[in-house]
């Protein structure tokens, strides 16, 4: 029970800081409520029993990426010229087209049935044994590639997009 308690307030949390990341004009801001939605979905990752993956997107996204995401902002001093955000009707027609995007995996995530993690449904003999074939990494690279194909790929997608607003932001003083 306190499991789902923690699991509900670190999604509000997670939520919350998206939302708050997307509403501010300041590229700072912006890049430290980033950081606070990846602490959130690493307490998440954690509390579901994914410490790699909730150790791996401490160190490598609210660290090295997010740091390297401020010394890009505060380098090319995006955040004092005080101008408007780019905001305009076509932006916010793909903001509600992603909204509805996200809605509908949700909407599939709680209608599905989602497939255990294999140490819930054989238990941790069959864990052990699984680990012991293929490594920790083959553990979490084969189902990766093989099961979570789709949800690998959306990522690959979103990093482009956030790689593609960067170069945009970048070069709006230009």
């Amino acid at each position: 029970m306190i499991i789902q308690i923690f699991f509900f307030f670190f999604a509000a949390c997670a939520a919350g800081s998206a939302l708050a990341m997307v509403t501010r004009k300041n590229p700072v801001a912006c890049a430290m409520w980033l950081i606070a939605s990846f602490f959130s979905v690493a307490a998440i990752y954690t509390l579901l029993g994914a410490y790699f993956i909730g150790i791996i997107q401490i160190l490598v996204y609210a660290g090295a990426i997010m740091v390297l995401f401020l010394f890009v902002i505060m380098l090319l001093n995006l955040g004092n010229d005080y101008e408007p955000d780019i905001r305009g009707l076509g932006w916010k027609i793909a903001a509600g087209g992603a909204s509805l995007l996200i809605l509908a995996f949700l909407a599939r995530a709680f209608t599905v049935d989602v497939p255990r993690n294999l140490g819930s449904v054989a238990g941790p003999e069959a864990l052990a044994t699984q680990q012991a074939r293929y490594g920790v990494v083959g553990l979490i690279g084969i189902p990766l590639y093989n099961e979570y194909v789709v949800p690998l790929q959306a990522t690959a997608i979103l990093l482009l997009v956030a790689v593609v607003g960067a170069v945009v932001l970048a070069k709006r003083k230009v």
